[in-house]
């Protein structure tokens, strides 16, 4: 029986894709460093650092702990002198970017049904990314407040997508066995990489990533609209 349905946000349950990480957060973010290093440079080395963390393979760290032993080395400053500007960063250009968010109030539909349902809803994002940036993000689809069994951050992780680490250390938060979860999300290597520990996976084809590296067949596929119906049918 499932008892936990996991959520992917990026792309699944939040309209946005790639491109808003590329573009308009990194170029945002950039700009707040444009003092010390040009925007090119920036952008290079927080990415190079963010793929560190995302290959770490030991649980020694969390992810946020991974990030910044490695950042402030490529970047040429401390962390107590570089994280109050990602801080001031998120607490300001970060919010306007949810403006140009398009709003349905499906993804609220969506999660409340689910809890209304009994499941014990996690959102399980790529925790590369500080909590409030997360929940930042859940405010540009009006989910924010909702009574979530964790929201996968940077600080709480110590692995990221796709390492099937990643899920099970979920299932350990959670203290949950994998056939009790089921995984939405709209990237196979990704999300669907649940699998492998025995994770009922839902992919949601409407923002689908495919890079053709994982060849898995999902338990459920669907568009967002139609996801609601695959979630009242559950256990049934």
């Amino acid at each position: 029986m499932i008892k936990h349905l996991l959520f992917d946000l990026d792309g699944t349950l939040l309209p946005i894709d790639i491109d808003f990480f590329f573009q308009d957060y990194l170029s945002a973010l950039s700009a707040r460093f444009s003092d010390i290093i040009s925007e090119k440079g920036f952008k290079e080395k927080l990415m190079t650092s963010t793929m560190v963390m995302v290959n770490n393979q030991e649980s020694a760290l969390t992810n946020e702990e991974v990030f910044w032993r490695d950042f402030p080395n490529r970047i040429g400053f401390s962390r107590s002198f570089l994280e109050p500007i990602f801080l001031r960063f998120y607490e300001n250009e970060y919010r306007s970017l949810g403006k140009n968010i398009p709003f349905t109030g499906l993804a609220h539909e969506i999660l409340t049904l689910a809890l209304n349902k009994g499941f014990k809803v996690t959102i399980a994002t790529n925790p590369i990314f500080p909590k409030n940036a997360l929940m930042e993000r859940l405010s540009w689809i009006n989910c924010h407040d909702l009574p979530y069994q964790t929201v996968t951050s940077m600080e709480s992780m110590r692995f990221c997508k796709p390492n099937p680490n990643y899920y099970r250390e979920i299932l350990d938060l959670l203290q949950a066995k994998a056939e009790e979860c089921l995984m939405i999300g709209n990237d196979i290597e990704e999300d669907m990489v649940a699998s492998v520990l025995g994770i009922k996976t839902c992919l949601v084809t409407d923002r689908l990533i495919s890079r053709g590296k994982l060849k898995i067949e999902p338990d459920y596929t669907c568009s967002i609209i139609e996801l609601n119906n695959i979630i009242d049918q559950i256990n049934e």
